[in-house]
């Protein structure tokens, strides 16, 4: 078997790789653990001075690393190198901070002694996406390895060269050889890593469907996991809005990473009174974006990162249109070579259509006009998904309260896009998933919390 990548720029094949056999993965996950024994007894400060060494790593191979993923799934080398920046700075962030989060807690009993003490579990197996190669593997790794586990990783079928690639960072920073491993196989190994004794926990960052398989098998290995699902993250717009400074806002988010981002706007909920001149600009705005070879340092959007991908995308607009929502911008598929998909603007969207009910993985927006704040709400909460969320408006308490208690998401901004941080916890709701990534929430997902009492 192999793993054969295609450029989703030109089409062409990039390269291809031979499938690990399995009995060569349970090798692999062998060597996980076996390195993770002599791992979980190294003190904080050891594992910290390779965790920024993994930091230094990334940033001298920033370039390298920002065409691997141009040429792989079709990032702009810009947005890469920001990626890889991104990536050292939850190297460092958890190599600063993972001693506290994970120091002893003492607590009062009638014991001599009474505390909570946060132990590694092992090895933990990671299956990862293509859409942000190296940020997605790196927001689980630096904490894992921090707490002293292992880590194994199953990523993308189409990013293998960036899978390859973060294993070596982890090998030139000086980690022990064979605590973090890259196994390329594809989906059909998943199960039997998941059910290998080794393997103590999976994380999984993917599709709502991917999620339920994966956490359907460790269930039935009695096996921790935490999944970071789908989003259709709505974005409300109210009539006290600054609608420029929104519009311009709203188009940053939607076209992160060519609108391949869980965490992207989808939904953009936008109440009547303003929603013409939200329209308008927001239409200039996406009009205005340059598409482009991703190896180009003038463009902003990339081509999607397969063209199956595109041309599922370009189905759940056509079908949209075809039910009565009205494109204002886009909605065709360019002639020519690559996955490119235009920036792409739906209006008078609702509920019934696949643009108001399903995720669109792309740059496509779907505006749905409502008559006040109560709807507004109404309407947010009326998705499956359950990941992110923003709301617009000038009286920023107004925009907390909805923040805080009435938008059901893992996360509400007010005033700005949504984004991961290593500082705050991350993750869903509903259809989007559970468990916690990043912040200390984060880096205790995958310890054993552990009550120690001493008569």
């Amino acid at each position: 078997m192999s793993i054969t990548v295609i450029n989703p720029t030109t089409g062409e094949t990039i390269k291809t790789y031979r499938e690990l056999a399995p009995e060569e993965t349970a090798a692999a996950v062998e060597q996980a653990h076996e390195a993770y024994v002599s791992w979980r007894k190294t003190g904080f400060s050891h594992r910290a001075g390779l965790m920024k060494e993994a930091a230094a790593v990334l940033r001298r191979r920033k370039d390298e690393l920002a065409e691997l993923m141009a040429l792989e799934m079709g990032k702009p080398v810009r947005d890469g190198r920001a990626e890889v920046e991104k990536c050292a700075w939850v190297c460092e962030y958890y190599a600063d901070n993972a001693e506290g989060f994970l120091s002893n807690e003492n607590v009062e009993t009638e014991a001599r002694k009474s505390y909570v003490t946060f132990q590694p579990l092992g090895v933990v197996l990671a299956v990862m996406p293509w859409n942000f190669p190296l940020w997605q593997v790196f927001r689980f790794a630096a904490p894992a390895l921090m707490a002293g586990n292992a880590g194994v990783l199953k990523h993308a079928s189409n990013v293998p060269g960036s899978a390859l690639a973060i294993e070596d960072v982890f090998r030139l920073a000086g980690f022990p050889e064979g605590l973090f491993r890259t196994l390329l196989v594809g989906s059909g190994q998943v199960a039997a890593v998941i059910g290998n004794p080794l393997v103590k926990a999976v994380t999984l960052t993917g599709s709502t469907p991917a999620g339920r398989a994966v956490a359907a098998k460790a269930g039935e290995m009695l096996k921790k996991t935490v999944l970071e699902l789908g989003g259709s993250d709505p974005y409300v717009v109210l009539e006290d809005a600054d609608i420029p400074e929104a519009a311009a806002t709203c188009v940053t988010s939607r076209l992160i990473n060519a609108g391949q981002s869980c965490i992207a706007a989808k939904r953009f909920i936008v109440v009547e009174e303003v929603r013409e001149e939200f329209e308008r600009l927001y239409v200039e705005l996406m009009r205005a974006k340059t598409m482009g070879d991703p190896l180009s340092e003038e463009t902003e959007i990339g081509p999607q990162a397969r063209h199956d991908l595109r041309d599922e995308l370009h189905a759940q607009v056509a079908k949209s249109i075809g039910m009565g929502a009205v494109c204002l911008l886009g909605g065709t598929v360019p002639e020519g070579p690559g996955a490119f998909y235009p920036p792409t603007v739906l209006t008078g969207v609702k509920k019934g259509m696949p643009a108001y009910d399903e995720e669109l993985f792309g740059p496509v927006a779907s505006i749905i006009p409502v008559r006040d704040e109560e709807e507004a709400i109404a309407v947010a909460n009326d998705s499956v998904f359950g990941l992110g969320a923003a709301v617009f408006t000038r009286d920023v308490e107004r925009g907390e309260r909805i923040a805080a208690t009435e938008i059901e998401a893992g996360s509400c901004f007010v005033n700005t896009f949504v984004k991961s941080d290593p500082r705050l916890p991350f993750g869903g709701i509903k259809e989007s998933g559970y468990g916690r990534e990043l912040s200390h929430y984060g880096i205790k997902e995958f310890v054993n919390i552990k009550t120690v009492y001493v008569k």
